[in-house]
């Protein structure tokens, strides 16, 4: 049976959703948070990756604008893709911003695939009712 994975956020923002990896680091870099080799990271990796896979968006603009809850896993296929993530988490961690690895062998109701990855909904869906804690980054402080 194929594992999926998936790093996300420890806790959802106030849509709910739970920002995955690279979201994560994007909204450090575009806050303006990081160091001049972490930016350097950011960019190199996410040009890497932007040529290595299919963003799914490209292809169905619509896929998460219609599904604001789904999610992308990494399939089992997509080891090579993993390589770079240590870099983000150890970005992620110098920030104090958690992020944790979710596996799951059927994470949702399948919106996409490709040989790489599949976007999902989750089968449950979230109850903010129980939300105990929230994502959030402060302004920058000039």
């Amino acid at each position: 049976m194929a594992v999926y994975v998936r790093f996300q956020s420890a806790v959802p923002d106030r849509r709910g959703r739970r920002i995955g990896v690279f979201g994560l680091v994007n909204m450090l870099g575009h806050r303006g948070y990081l160091s001049a080799d972490e930016e350097e990271f950011r960019r190199t990796t996410n040009a890497w990756y932007d040529a290595a896979y299919t963003n799914p968006s490209t292809l169905d603009p619509t896929v998460y604008d219609d599904n604001p809850l789904a999610a992308a896993w990494f399939k089992p296929t997509a080891a090579h893709l993993l390589e770079p993530i240590g870099g983000y988490l150890k970005i992620l961690a110098a920030h104090n911003v958690p992020c944790e690895r979710y596996a799951s062998a059927a994470p949702g109701r399948v919106l996409y695939e490709d040989q790489h990855q599949v976007v999902v909904v989750p089968d449950e869906p979230a109850d903010l009712g129980s939300v105990t804690a929230m994502l959030w980054l402060r302004p920058k402080q000039a």
